[in-house]
């Protein structure tokens, strides 16, 4: 049985990062290391084997074994979430299996993707996966792997086990009606790093995303402001986030969180290709140089990443 309700996958949840050593192999010590860090910072949970753990460039094996490795080192102190999502039914109901043998608290996935699949198609995806556990299902509604409309929403919604919505998307009024139609009882774990803001004050339980492995502090506080209604704060957290989003875009993202997060004691390896990395010590010392121009220009100051450049 898992040790947490979806309800308690509360406030600021990691889209997890899986780090990889030199040669690309997955690093059990570096992801515990992450892990550790990540709580000790204060998160409210994890959510991993997702877009930003680089999971579709993993082999089935070691994406349950990062699941494993995941929920072993968490050892119940927050909810996981475990990704499991693929273009096939039999992958997908396979690595859900083995995330609830594992102990995580709720499984979630992209809709089968590639394939132009009917809506009917994906009702059946979520049905036979949702049934093949006894966790709790988050949809994953992200446009790389096609929208969904609030009918469709709607319509995985009422299949048993479904519990929630992981909504990375520009739509966020839709929060007021999934609550207002659906039920208020529907989790909504708001997606988009640059949204968080606008996500919790139209109704989010929560927010995950990429960057809360890199700046857990500016959205723990953005949520905490939210919450306050202290809305010129938010808007300000939001602003320093976004500064620090967008200037990662330039380069590569994943890349750019990972080399942050070691800067902090966290090291959290390397990128699988085809994805760059900045190892060389020239490129590293021109993206601290980078970052540290940025500071100065925006006036960023309590982001623990660039205060110990």
């Amino acid at each position: 049985m898992p040790k947490f309700d979806l309800s308690d996958a509360k406030g600021v949840i990691p889209a997890l990062i899986t780090p990889f050593d030199e040669n690309e192999h997955f690093d059990e010590t570096r992801m515990r290391s992450c892990v550790d860090f990540l709580i000790e910072r204060g998160v409210g949970g994890l959510y991993t084997t997702g877009s930003t753990g680089e999971t579709f460039l993993m082999s089935p094996d070691e994406r349950a074994f990062v699941v494993e490795v995941v929920v072993d080192q968490v050892a119940g102190r927050i909810p996981v979430i475990a990704h499991v999502g693929a273009i096939g039914t039999h992958l997908s109901v396979d690595l859900a299996q083995k995330a609830q043998a594992a102990g995580v608290d709720a499984i979630s996935s992209v809709p089968p993707f590639y394939w132009p699949f009917t809506p009917d198609q994906v009702v059946n995806y979520y049905t036979d996966l949702t049934k093949s556990t006894d966790l709790p299902m988050v949809v994953y509604n992200i446009p790389l792997a096609g929208m969904l409309g609030f009918d469709q929403i709607a319509r995985l919604a009422a299949i048993p086990g479904v519990g929630g919505i992981k909504y990375t998307a520009p739509t966020v009024f839709d929060f007021l009606r999934i609550k207002e139609e659906i039920g208020a009882d529907f989790r909504i774990f708001s997606g988009s790093d640059e949204l968080a803001m606008a996500g919790l004050g139209f109704g989010a339980d929560a927010i995950i995303g990429s960057f809360y492995n890199l700046i857990p502090e500016v959205f723990i506080a953005l949520s905490e402001a939210v919450a306050k209604n202290d809305m010129a704060l938010a808007k300000e957290l939001q602003a320093t986030a976004n500064a620090i989003i967008f200037f990662s875009l330039n380069y590569s993202a994943t890349a750019v969180i990972k080399r942050g997060m070691a800067w902090q004691g966290a090291d959290a390896g390397y990128c699988r290709r085809p994805f760059d990395n900045f190892f060389t010590k020239g490129e590293e010392e021109s993206l601290k140089t980078a970052w540290r121009k940025l500071k100065q220009d925006r006036n960023i100051n309590g982001v623990a990443f660039l205060d110990v450049l």
